[in-house]
C-alpha cells in the first residue's frame, strides 16, 4: 500500500501530464483501493474465514475488490498499448490524444468496469460453513450463486484478453528494436523494458489462479455434485488467488519503468530519504556515546 500511496503522491507532483501519466494515475488508484480492501479481507482470514460485518459490507467489499482488480488490469494494458503505439506506430492519430482526452478514456473504462462487476451487488454472498459465516464471490461448490458462471467467465476473460494484447505489444516492440539501426536516446529499449515488466508481473500474478479456476470449471462440467470433490481445488485456488493481490504490490515497478518522470521522482524521493537518515545517524551515535 505504501508503494502505491507514493505512486499516487508522485502522480500529483508531475509537471507535464501525458496520456501515459493519466493511465498510471488510474492504475495506482485502483491498486491502492485493492490493497485497502485487503485490510478487511485480512481481518476475515484472521477470524478463520468468519465475516462479522453483515451482508451489505460483504457485497461492497467483493464488488470493490473485483472492480479495482479489473481496473488495474485494464489500465496496465492501456499503458502497454500506449507504449506500443508510440514506438511501432509513431504517426498514428491516437498518439495525438491529449491528457484531457486520456481522462475521458479513463472515465469510460471505469464505467465499463463498474457495469461489468455491479452484479456482485445484486445478491448476497454470505453462506454458513460449520460455525462461521463466509463471505465469498468465487463458488467452489456448484450452483451456490446465480451469477457463478458469469463470475468465472469474467475472471478468466479479464486475464486472457489483456494477456494476448500485452504479449502482442511486447513482441512488436521487441521486433521494432531489432529492426531499428538507430536508437540513440534508448527510447525503444525503454519501451521494451516497460512492456516486458508489465508482461512478467501480470503473468506471474494471474496465471496460477486462472489455471486453477479453469480446472474447477472442467470439474464442474463433469457433473460432479459433491462439495468434497472440490476440497483440494478450493485450497489450490484460494492460495493462488493471493498472487493477484501481490500484483497490486508489484505495480510500482511498472511505474518506475514506464515513465521517466516517475523514475526521476522515485530517485529524488529515495535520495532525500537516504540523506535524512544519514543526518540522523550521527545524532544517534552521539547519544549512544554519551
Amino acid at each position: 500500500m505504501a508503494g502505491n500511496g507514493v505512486g499516487l503522491w508522485m502522480s500529483f507532483r508531475l509537471k507535464a501530464w501525458k496520456p501515459n501519466s493519466v493511465y498510471l494515475l488510474n492504475l495506482s488508484l485502483a491498486d491502492f483501493l485493492v490493497l485497502f480492501c485487503l485490510l478487511f479481507r485480512t481481518d476475515y482470514y484472521i477470524r478463520r474465514k468468519n465475516w462479522v460485518y453483515g451482508d451489505v459490507p460483504c457485497r461492497m467489499l467483493l464488488f470493490m475488490l473485483a472492480a479495482n482488480r479489473a481496473a488495474g488490469i485494464i489500465f496496465l494494458t492501456a499503458v502497454a498499448v500506449d507504449r506500443y503505439l508510440r514506438i511501432v506506430h509513431p504517426f498514428h492519430r491516437l498518439n495525438r490524444v491529449s491528457a484531457r482526452g486520456a481522462v475521458l478514456v479513463s472515465s469510460i473504462l471505469w464505467v465499463i468496469v463498474v457495469a461489468m462487476t455491479v452484479y456482485l451487488l445484486t445478491e448476497p454472498h454470505l453462506f454458513q460453513f460449520q460455525n462461521s459465516t463466509q463471505c465469498e464471490s468465487f463458488n467452489i461448490c456448484p450452483d451456490s450463486f446465480s451469477t457463478a458462471i458469469w463470475h468465472d467467465a469474467y475472471y478468466i476473460w479479464q486475464f486472457l484478453v489483456p494477456l494476448g494484447i500485452i504479449s502482442y505489444c511486447t513482441v512488436c516492440i521487441t521486433l521494432q528494436l531489432r529492426g531499428s539501426t538507430i536508437d540513440r536516446d534508448g527510447r525503444i529499449l525503454k519501451a521494451v523494458r516497460c512492456v516486458l515488466a508489465i508482461t512478467i508481473v501480470f503473468t506471474i500474478c494471474y496465471f496460477p489462479s486462472n489455471i486453477t479456476r479453469i480446472s474447477i470449471l472442467v470439474r464442474k462440467f463433469q457433473r460432479t455434485e459433491r462439495c468434497e470433490d472440490f476440497r483440494n481445488f478450493s485450497l489450490a485456488f484460494y492460495c493462488s488467488v493471493c498472487f493477484t493481490y501481490f500484483y497490486s504490490m508489484l505495480n510500482p515497478v511498472v511505474y518506475y519503468f514506464s515513465n521517466p518522470n516517475f523514475k526521476g521522482l522515485f530517485k529524488g524521493f529515495w535520495q532525500k530519504l537516504s540523506h535524512a537518515e544519514a543526518e540522523e545517524s550521527p545524532s544517534f551515535q552521539i547519544m549512544a556515546d554519551n
